[in-house]
Parts: structure tokens; sequence; C-alpha cells
């Protein structure tokens, strides 16, 4: 629940400048809603004409194969092509995994890119690669954590400083829950990294399936009531005006400028409209799938309606299925992939890029499809297959994207490239172009030096 935790008035002489700093912030999952909403660096000017308003990230995390999914060889021995066929797309030629049926019709609005490459076979560090553009150092590192060197900043955080919130939602959104290996650690890549924390994207922990899914940091406790609220904002002023007249820097400007956003959240609608997911019809709802990510996807339509620039959906576990639930098949993969992985995808990702078509936000809205790797060629003891960074793929829709192509290819095994290679940050930089904004955008770090936001280059085929 939101507290606004504000000191009683007569008690204000006594507190210490620490004390004061403390004023104002709101609670949401560990971290102050200020800071989650800190005012956006300004961009710098581009005469880059990406059509891309916003961009969702589909994220299968955990790995997903690409043997049944975009790349599938029906001519390999069977411990390799495993035990599902192909079926026929919309685009002539094009063959997915028969698990796919409803995306197969979908493929002339995408983009299939199949010799995705990291050469890293650990989540964590193949992750933080495929999150920031930038391979990890060293690779290979699993349960590898946010530090230096390793803190590029993530593709949500350089959104977030490149396109400032036009409204009362912050540009940038992760959901439903941050990304980690067992033990909760936390992959790296995830946050604003040189950016500085103000930058960070708004990381919403939530489950859009819960019949009771609301999001209490944006509205205020029933016993605060509008005007007592409005009573709160103005004695904050008050507290900041006593701080700047003390010397405070622009350090502090800046978290008044993140209160001051999280006051006008609480207090307007904008927010809590566009996270009514009940207001949607049961039969939109039913068409993703009442699974806690498919709802998230949904939600994230939403988000973009309202004005989000980027929305990233991270899989998250299920519990009592195997693997935990999630795309990291190490055993029972077929077993996992018929019985629920694969079904719930394509039900959601189908539904996600009709949904945007029929609303006419298909053009101006970039889907990107992707895992942090894929799947070994061959299955293992287990009947299951391991983490594969040397060759795998990942697809894209709308948003400038050009539909009914296939890029790259891999080799006889879906092992290794063998043509149309294409590293992250190709990706990083490609999705940046389809936003307006150069591959080689210059970022800035929490000292004013600048940075690329990615040194890859623009896969001008699928654009």
């Amino acid at each position: 629940m939101l507290q606004l935790v504000i000191p009683a008035r007569n008690a204000a002489d006594s507190f210490s400048r620490r004390e004061w700093m403390r004023v104002g912030a709101i609670g949401l999952g560990g971290l102050t809603l200020p800071q989650l909403l800190s005012q956006q660096a300004r961009a710098k000017p581009t005469t880059k004409t990406g059509k891309a308003k916003s961009v969702i990230i589909f994220g299968l995390l955990g790995g997903p194969p690409q043997h049944d999914t975009w790349d599938p060889k029906p001519d390999a021995p069977l411990e390799v092509r495993g035990p599902f066929g192909t079926i026929q797309t919309r685009t002539p030629g094009f063959r997915v995994g028969e698990l796919m049926p409803l995306t197969a019709g979908l493929t002339d609005k995408l983009a299939v890119l199949r010799a995705v490459v990291t050469n890293d076979n650990a989540h964590s560090s193949s992750g933080y690669q495929m999150f920031t553009g930038v391979p990890h150092a060293p690779l290979n590192v699993e349960s590898a954590t946010p530090k230096a060197p390793n803190n590029w900043p993530s593709l949500a955080a350089m959104v977030r400083y490149l396109r400032p919130a036009a409204g009362q939602l912050p540009s940038s959104v992760v959901l439903p829950e941050h990304i980690w290996n067992d033990g909760n650690f936390p992959w790296p890549g995830q946050d604003a990294g040189l950016l500085g924390r103000k930058h960070n994207p708004w990381l919403i922990h939530c489950d859009p399936s819960n019949a009771k899914f609301k999001i209490d940091a944006l509205a205020a406790p029933d016993e605060v009531p509008t005007t007592r609220l409005t009573e709160r904002r103005g004695l904050l002023e008050q507290i900041n005006h006593r701080l700047n007249a003390a010397g405070s820097t622009g350090g502090f400007e800046t978290h008044d400028a993140s209160v001051q956003k999280a006051f006008e959240l609480v207090s307007s609608g904008a927010a809590r409209t566009a996270f009514d997911i009940e207001s949607e019809p049961e039969k939109v709802r039913d068409r993703y799938g009442r699974s806690r990510f498919a709802q998230s996807c949904l939600l994230a339509r939403r988000l973009v309606e309202a004005g989000v620039s980027l929305v990233q959906i991270n899989w998250t576990r299920i519990p009592n299925r195997e693997n935990q639930g999630g795309w990291d098949t190490h055993a029972k993969h077929n077993e996992s992939a018929k019985g629920f992985l694969m079904p719930m995808m394509d039900r959601a990702f189908s539904a996600l890029v009709t949904d945007l078509e029929v609303r006419g936000l298909l053009d101006e809205t970039l889907v990107v499809w992707f895992g942090e790797f894929g799947r070994t060629p061959k299955f293992n003891g287990n009947g299951g297959r391991d983490h594969w960074g040397h060759v795998f793929s990942l697809a894209l829709a709308g948003g400038g994207i050009r539909g009914g192509v296939v890029y790259g290819s891999s080799d006889k095994n879906a092992a290794y490239p063998a043509d149309g290679r294409v590293e992250p940050r190709d990706l990083i930089a490609t999705v940046l172009h389809c936003l307006g904004f150069g591959g080689d955008a210059e970022l800035r770090d929490a000292e004013n030096r600048p940075f690329p936001a990615s040194r890859g280059n623009v896969i001008s085929a699928i654009v």
C-alpha cells in the first residue's frame, strides 16, 4: 500500500537534512516511486525517421528452442530435429514448428532472424548482452550480478533516457517482475547502469491474471482524502524550498522533480486507467490466455495505448510445472514444449500482434520476440536441451519492420550461423533506428561523459 511519510509540522525544525531528504518517499517494491519516476535527460536531435512510437519486448527468458520455433530442421536426424513436424506459414516457402499454428498465420507481418549469436551459454551473461548489446566480461558467467565493468544500460533504460515521458506515465516499464537466477540473483543489464539510477525503467511486480490485481502505489490510501493529499504536497513544497535555500545541489532538484511526478500520478486518473485491465472485454482477455505472462502482454498493449514508449514483459516461473515452468528445458523438453510452453507463447504472441493491428497500433508499435539464447542441437540424457548461444532465432513485427522476411540461416543442425549473422548490438541499433534514434545515438553517463547507445549496425534487410 502506498504511504506518504510526512513528519508532523511541529517537529520540522528538529529534523536533520538526511531526514528531510527522506520526505516524500513513496514505497513500491523496495524502491521509491520518486526514484522510479526520475526526470529523464533530454535526447540529442536526430535526423532518423523511424516509424515506431513504442516497442514491446516479448521476452521468453530461459532460452526458447530454435528447432521448435523459427528454424526447424526436418531433414536432420531425430536426435536433432526432435519429434515435432513443421507447418507452412502465411509466407510462401517459410515453415515453422508445428506448435506455432496461430503465429504461422502472421508471418506476413514478421521479420525472422535465424542467425543471432552471443557465443555465451550462461543465462545471466548472455542475457546481459541481449539487453545491452555489450558482451559480458567475461563470457559464460552464471549468476553474474550488476556491477562494473558490466554496467551498460539496458535498452529499457536507454529509451527512458532518450525519450522523456510526455504524459503521466514513465516512458519505460518492465513487468511483471525482474529477471533472476535461482537464489534471487538478478541478471545484470536490467537497469540504467552508467546512465545513473534516475533513468532506471519502472519495474512493476504484479500479476495481472489475479482477480484482485491492482497497483497500490498508484492510489492514495483510503485514509488520505484528496484535500489531505493536497495539503501534504504543499508541505513538501515548503520543505523543498527550505532545502534549496540551504544550498542543495541539482541532485536534489532531480529528486524533487520525481516527487512532484509521483504526486501527479497519484492525483491523476491516467495511470489508474492504463492499469485497469478489468475493463477489457472477457473475450479479449481469453484470447491472450489467462496466465500471468499472457495478461502482462495485454497490459503491455494498454500501456502502449497510454503513451508508454517501451514495455518489457518477462516470462516468469510457473509453479508445479516441469523446469519450474520456464524455457530452461534441461529435462523433459518435448513434454514442456508441447504441454504448455509453446501453446501459451503462440496464443499470447499472436493475440498481441493481432490486437495491435486491429487497433491500428501495429505500424507504430515494434514487437520483439526473443530470449537470451537458444537450445543445444542435440538432446541430453534427460530428454532436455541445454543452453546454446552459438546460434538462435528471434522475430520482430510492426514499427517499420518489413513483414514476410527471413534473414540469415543456420547450418544443417541449427548449431552455428551459415550466413546473415546478427549480434545483440545489431538488434539494439535496429530497435533504436525504428524508434527514430540512430543506432549510434549519444548517451551521457552520470558524470556527463558521452558514449554511444550501440556500436552495432542496423539490420537493413528487415527495415
